[in-house]
């Protein structure tokens, strides 16, 4: 009879709370009661804004609940987007950041109280979010991963107090490690800098028209960033290769500073299974985003979207070494194939070449000599210029200035020992183009042409180093030079089918150069392999797609990369102009907004410069003057 009493339901249950609440108190109580007192009435106004109820808030918690969970989630953003902006204006010690957790559960309401394992599961999760993120639950996670485009990174089957069963977890990318940080990354430019990015900003430009925009676009789109496959992601449309991922192998040396050594075998095997074109390769910045966790390999395969896992391992002892390698069929879990190979060092291109040629050979795939060629790694002359190599893009994926002195130094080394090493010259390009890419800089072009020498020589040197055509793409798109930028870049691609990198910059070069079919087609291509791109391939999807006068699913795409990089001005910009297009005045006066706050120097005139075509130029400033930007 007692069941009768109670009326129970099932709901989306929202719990969150603040992080860090008794430090600020401690220093602070007055100022901290006046920023959760703010804080709980964003809260208070998106739940509402989104059919949800707030169920109680005591203190620094907050409960809710919602009749969907897509309401939910999407409170749960709105409500992070609009927190990060708020932080930002506080100094870092005064910042209140909530974590947030997300559960669909069955619970009891009494007096307008929610109980039961519904609320506690919502509660684990909130506690075991990052600050500033969001955490959902297996269950939240089926309900709306066909539902919206956001991605999710899966965390495991968590363990969690006074619940009987583990619980899946999911963590929704967001990005925090961006939001919480000025675009600068918190080093201090020398005002003469400052003043060069605010005559970019005008209709200056340092090399040629439209540069000044490509560098602004440049800087502010590709800061490192810190996400996770895309747990929705399919097999591309259309696609009959056969498809696998190869996961970071675990380093099983005694000495953990060993990391870039295994992280290195990985990144070459990657590199040479890439050169096959009858072969769909993941990039290697979306596979490290499993690195070291426990992972499913069925799942991994429904994430990433293809046929096969490949996972080992590397230890390195002496003058010899270790790998251990398994091939999976990702649809079943079943090993395809395996070995284990103990070699002497200096043989390691050859181990290398192996793992390839077994790989390609147990796929079945049909292969060209000349691509079996350009599979076989090329031996430096001195093995160790081979490792200072590796140590170098150990340091340059940091993305730091620091990391980057550090990095020069090892490219140096290499080529020290080995002057004719093509690829340490194309890292000391990389790095010099880095330092324009992410204004770390008072002299980009100077820079710029630094780079240009670097990678002209691999080039010399090995014309057949893809990463060096796909740099020099990149430098040629950032002179205004469209047509030798496509030309690199085809020329990479045809050197490595499956270089995300290189689709990306084709899918620019094209973009600026007016054959936007094109450049749509080379962007969705290079998401396909690289799900997880540092770059903000969605802002130019949606320009793409704002030019095809393709205004709602413009706005879905910049909707999406906007949850990844809610700071991004690009992102506002744009959706400024679609939002003006579509007719929705409101938010299109709210992305103006936002543009004006993020980028208090933005000018109408000054962006789109780089488009070649007059009219794709006219239009994107017609949608911005009609969002009410000057």
């Amino acid at each position: 009879m007692q069941e009768n009493v109670f009326k129970r339901k099932l709901t989306a249950i929202l719990s969150a709370d603040a992080v860090g609440y008794s430090r600020l108190m401690n220093d602070d109580e007055e100022a901290t009661v006046r920023t959760i007192q703010s804080y709980r009435r964003v809260f208070a106004d998106f739940i509402m804004q989104h059919n949800g109820r707030l169920v109680d808030s005591p203190g620094d918690n907050l409960l809710a609940e919602f009749a969907s969970v897509v309401d939910g989630l999407r409170c749960a953003l709105a409500v992070q987007h609009a927190l990060a902006n708020r932080n930002a204006a506080l100094s870092e010690n005064r910042r209140m950041r909530f974590r947030i957790g997300l559960n669909l559960g069955d619970v009891i309401e009494e007096k307008g109280r929610l109980y039961g394992d519904g609320v506690n599961v919502a509660a684990r999760l909130e506690s075991l979010a990052e600050p500033g993120g969001i955490l959902v639950s297996g269950a939240a996670y089926d309900q709306v991963k066909h539902k919206l485009p956001n991605r999710f990174a899966f965390t495991g089957d968590q363990q969690v107090k006074n619940i009987p069963d583990p619980v899946r977890t999911y963590r929704v990318v967001m990005n925090t490690e961006i939001d919480h940080r000025p675009l600068n990354n918190g080093i201090k430019k020398p005002k003469r800098l400052k003043a060069v990015l605010v005559l970019l900003l005008g209709t200056i430009t340092i090399v040629a028209v439209g540069s000044g925009w490509y560098f602004w676009q440049q800087k502010n789109s590709r800061l490192p960033v810190n996400v996770s496959p895309d747990s929705s992601a399919s097999p591309h449309p259309g696609f009959r290769k056969a498809s696998i991922a190869v996961l970071p192998f675990t380093n099983l040396s005694d000495d953990v500073e060993q990391e870039y050594f295994s992280d290195g075998v990985t990144n070459d095997i990657i590199t040479d299974l890439s050169k096959f074109r009858e072969l769909l390769v993941i990039a290697s910045n979306t596979v490290f985003m499993y690195k070291g966790k426990t992972v499913n390999i069925k799942m991994v395969g429904r994430e990433l979207g293809v046929a096969y896992i490949m996972e080992g391992s590397v230890q390195k002892a002496g003058d010899h070494i270790r790998i251990n390698v398994q091939l999976i069929d990702a649809s079943n879990g079943t090993h395809v194939w395996a070995e284990r190979y103990n070699r002497r060092y200096t043989d390691l291109f050859e181990l290398q070449g192996d793992i390839v040629q077994a790989i390609v050979a147990k796929l079945a795939i049909k292969t060209f000599r000349h691509e079996q060629a350009r599979a076989l790694r090329k031996k430096p002359a001195d093995l160790l210029a081979y490792d200072y190599l590796l140590r170098g893009y150990a340091y340059f994926h940091q993305r730091n200035r620091a990391a980057y002195a550090t990095a020069k130094t090892m490219f140096s080394k290499a080529i020290d020992l080995d002057p004719f090493y093509a690829a340490a010259y194309v890292g000391l390009g990389e790095l010099e183009y880095g330092k324009v890419s992410y204004g770390w800089t008072e002299f980009p072009d100077k820079a710029l042409n630094k780079a240009l020498e670097f990678v002209q020589k691999a080039i010399e040197l090995d014309e057949s180093n893809s990463t060096a055509h796909s740099l020099l793409s990149s430098i040629y798109t950032f002179q205004n030079k469209h047509e030798l930028a496509i030309n690199e870049a085809e020329r990479a691609i045809e050197l490595n089918p499956n270089d995300s990198g290189s689709y990306n910059e084709l899918g620019w070069a094209l973009l600026w150069s007016g054959q936007v079919d094109e450049a749509i087609a080379a962007l969705d291509m290079s998401l396909r392999l690289d799900s997880s791109s540092p770059n903000n391939i969605w802002f130019h999807l949606g320009m793409a797609y704002y030019l095809k006068a393709n205004y709602s699913k413009a706005s879905a795409t910049l909707e999406q990369g906007l949850t990844r990089r809610p700071d991004f001005s690009g992102y506002h910009i744009a959706l400024a102009a679609v939002y003006a297009r579509l007719g929705r005045d409101e938010d299109a006066a709210r992305e103006a907004a936002a543009v004006r706050r993020l980028d208090p120097f933005f000018k109408v005139e000054s962006f789109g410069t780089g488009f070649r075509q007059a009219e794709h130029r006219i239009a994107i400033a017609a949608g911005l003057r009609d969002a009410g930007l000057e």
